[in-house]
């Protein structure tokens, strides 16, 4: 630190309360407003998108999520080629670029068009292929720009722009949407996306300049190696036990959520989008906000105190209790409320606690085998429990409150599975 600095009472404050040295400081706050963008972003589209599923079938929903599983593989295979034959400085805000265009593309579609339900329905499947990437590109961008002594300092005060985020977009939804309409806040998400590009352009700026970070470079080699082959990982995944259990507890956890979203989504029917929007839009804020006080004040508590086996089942066991409210109330109130719960319950407690799980596995399958989990597995499990759900629905006849019975032995098995992975997780622990 220079005679300046140690001169300068801001600097020293900003120094001790947060370790981001005086020459970090512009880096750090603008990466903190590049992810806090495009958080906001993409919060403001997703109500918008979660409103347009009440105007379709359950089976009409269950084709656009099976789309979404192949169109992600696709997306993902040619992310990986193009990070291969392009600069990654380059890349990356081509990315947003893209993504911006496209998604004015979709406003002026939903605008222009007499009858636009082909364009709501490829916005609906193309913002979740958006949702692979916007943070995953950001963190490997972020990795590109500061070092290894840096990273552990700075990121977790970056992250923090990413929560505050998740946090404003909805409440700018719930606030925007009865004065301007769904598609007006698609054209506010896509003009957002292209602030980071300026952003982008001064960090590599400050990245050879005062971060004297010039020969820092990220590796890309896990995303290659998923770009080529999505499903790579298949065989270590399908001769290890502890992975298999990992995916059951995936699928199970996708299961869970299909059903209560598909659920949440025939119940809003009879609201009109903007209504259903706003509906979303303080759903999405309830959960950032929980998850992110659990995250703070309960998560490692419970993990240290009660074990990997609690840390996991607990979520399962307390959505199996909502479940079996749900079988006998099948109110509105009642579903969104489980929604709730089981979304910052995921990300605040069970996600961290599914991401421990990879600490005790080697590093080759953990670039293989965790893609096929948290790609094929997830998106695949979305598919596959669409059309679960549409087949007791509109094939059998089941009702909301027998569904909703049928979450219940799902939520248990879930739980089960919880517990079994978090002692095999010990075991293997333990013997390293």
């Amino acid at each position: 630190m220079g005679d300046a600095d140690r001169r300068n009472p801001l600097t020293r404050i900003i120094k001790a309360t947060t370790k981001v040295e005086a020459n970090e400081l512009h880096a750090t706050l603008l990466s903190f407003l590049f992810v806090f963008v495009l958080m906001t972003a993409y919060f403001i589209m997703r109500p918008v998108r979660d409103a347009m599923a009440s105007d379709w079938s359950d089976a009409e929903v269950s084709l656009l999520w099976t789309m979404t599983f192949f169109l992600s593989l696709i997306a993902v295979s040619i992310y990986g080629a193009a990070i291969s034959l392009v600069r990654f400085r380059l890349l990356v805000p081509g990315v947003y670029v893209f993504f911006a265009l496209s998604f004015f593309v979709f406003y002026f579609g939903s605008t222009f068009i007499a009858d636009p339900v082909f364009v709501d329905k490829g916005f609906y499947v193309w913002l979740s292929v958006f949702s692979l990437f916007h943070l995953s590109v950001f963190w490997s961008f972020m990795s590109d720009l500061f070092n290894k002594e840096q990273a552990p300092r700075l990121f977790g005060i970056i992250a923090t722009g990413a929560s505050v985020g998740a946090i404003v977009g909805p409440l700018l939804t719930a606030e925007l949407v009865a004065s301007i309409g769904t598609g007006a806040l698609m054209l506010v998400s896509a003009t957002m996306l292209l602030i980071p590009i300026p952003i982008i352009l001064v960090l590599e700026r400050l990245k050879r300049t005062t971060l004297g970070n010039a020969d820092v470079s990220v590796d890309l080699t896990a995303q290659q190696a998923i770009g080529k082959n999505p499903l790579a990982g298949f065989s270590l995944f399908l001769k290890s036990p502890y992975l298999i259990g990992i995916g059951c507890f995936i699928l199970l956890y996708v299961a869970i959520g299909s059903f209560v979203y598909f659920e949440l989504k025939n119940l809003l029917e009879v609201f009109t989008r903007e209504e259903r929007t706003q509906i979303y839009a303080y759903i999405d804020f309830a959960v950032n906000s929980l998850a992110i006080l659990t995250a703070m004040f309960v998560t490692s508590r419970i993990t240290t105190r009660f074990g990997m086996a609690t840390t996991l089942a607990l979520i399962p066991a307390l959505l199996a209790v909502g479940m079996l409210v749900i079988a006998l109330s099948p109110v509105i109130a009642v579903v969104a409320g489980l929604q709730v719960a089981r979304r910052a319950g995921n990300y605040a407690i069970t996600r961290p606690g599914r991401e421990m799980l990879f600490t005790v596995v080697d590093r080759e399958t953990r670039f293989k085998a965790k893609p096929v989990i948290d790609i094929v597995l997830y998106r695949g499990g979305d598919m596959i429990t669409a059309w679960a759900f549409t087949l007791l629905t509109s094939v059998i006849g089941l009702g909301l409150g027998a569904v909703a019975a049928v979450g219940v032995g799902i939520a248990a098995v879930w739980a089960v599975v919880g517990v079994y992975l978090g002692k095999a997780y010990q075991r293997v622990a333990d013997e390293q």
